[in-house]
C-alpha cells in the first residue's frame, strides 16, 4: 500500500515496485488513446494510496495486482468503464467485461489486436508511426 506513481494507462509503481493492473489492457503510451489512457489513471490514483492484491508476476517481472483506492474502488474496473482499458478475458475471465462502453473495442483498436494476437496490425501501425516520425524530422 502506498502512494501510486502511474507509468501508462495499466501500469504504476508502488514504493518503486513495478505492477501492472490485473485482467485489462490500456493503449500503450504512443498508440492512440495512450495519453489519455495514462493521463486517467493518475487522475483516479492522485494523492490518493493504492492497494495491491497481488495476483502473480508477469513475464516482463512486474508484480500483476488488483489495485484498490481506499474507497474500495478497483482501478481496473475504474479504467474498463471510462473506455480507457479493455477487459482480458484471458487474465481476468472476463469479470470486467460487462463494464466495457459499447464502442471501446473499436476506439482501443490496437489494444483489441494484441488480445487476438494480431501482432501484424501492431507492427504495421508502429512502422507508419516510424515512417511519419522519420518525415517529420527530415522537413
Amino acid at each position: 500500500m502506498g502512494l501510486a506513481y502511474v507509468t501508462d494507462g495499466d501500469g504504476l509503481r508502488i514504493k518503486g515496485r513495478e505492477i501492472r493492473l490485473f485482467g485489462v489492457d490500456a493503449p500503450e503510451f504512443a498508440h492512440p488513446f495512450g495519453k489519455r489512457a495514462k493521463w486517467a489513471l493518475h487522475g483516479l490514483c492522485k494523492g490518493q494510496e493504492v492497494m495491491a492484491v497481488s495476483a502473480e508476476t508477469d513475464n516482463h517481472g512486474r508484480l500483476v495486482a488488483r489495485c484498490y483506492l481506499s474507497d474500495g474502488s478497483d482501478l481496473s474496473a475504474e479504467m474498463v468503464k471510462l473506455g480507457l482499458a479493455l477487459d482480458w478475458p484471458k487474465f481476468s475471465g472476463a469479470i470486467y467485461s460487462h463494464l466495457e462502453p459499447e464502442d471501446a473495442r473499436n476506439k482501443l483498436w490496437l489494444a483489441d489486436a494484441r488480445q487476438r494476437g494480431r501482432m501484424d496490425v501492431w507492427e504495421r501501425f508502429e512502422a507508419q508511426r516510424k515512417a511519419r516520425d522519420i518525415s517529420k524530422s527530415s522537413q
